[in-house]
């Protein structure tokens, strides 16, 4: 078993409820969580002008299988949630799922990189992690907890 820790994000009137759908099937697809944290709200980040804000909550828990088999699943949900197979990172999304964490796992391949290259950047990321795995580190060491605080620090 793997500790993991995922993203889930949308800004579209139904993200709310693909989340607890999303949540469910990670579950039921042998996902166990451990924790969830509350919705926060962000402004887009790295989106098309008038993007609507974002809601975004983390979860952690552990996963039997390997990280290319939970990115499928991730992958398998956002689209049962209505989210194209093809689409653009920079356009507004009932779901994202994203991989932040697992274990401390270091994978940079085409279709997946742990830890997420962004996730030390981004306060919607951060802010939820630290409300449930604060102590929870990067590979190289760094909590979330720290790199939040150094995260606002440089803003």
């Amino acid at each position: 078993m793997s500790n993991s820790a995922i993203m889930l994000g949308g800004n579209l009137p139904q993200s709310e409820n693909a989340m607890a759908f999303a949540i469910a099937e990670l579950e039921k697809n042998g996902f166990s969580i451990k924790k969830i944290s509350k919705i926060f709200h962000s402004a887009a980040v790295d989106c098309v002008p008038g993007t609507p804000d974002f809601i975004d909550r983390a979860i952690t828990g552990t996963w039997y299988a390997s990280p290319e088999e939970l990115l499928a699943l991730c992958q398998q949900i956002e689209i049962a949630s209505g989210r194209p197979a093809i689409h653009s990172s920079r356009e507004s999304r009932i779901l994202d799922l994203d991989i932040i964490l697992f274990d401390q796992l270091e994978i940079n391949t085409p279709h997946l990189t742990i830890p997420h290259p962004r996730a030390k950047l981004r306060e919607f990321v951060l802010a939820p992690l630290s409300e449930i795995a604060p102590d929870w580190s990067f590979p190289d060491g760094t909590t979330i907890l720290s790199a939040l605080a150094s995260l606002k620090e440089r803003c």
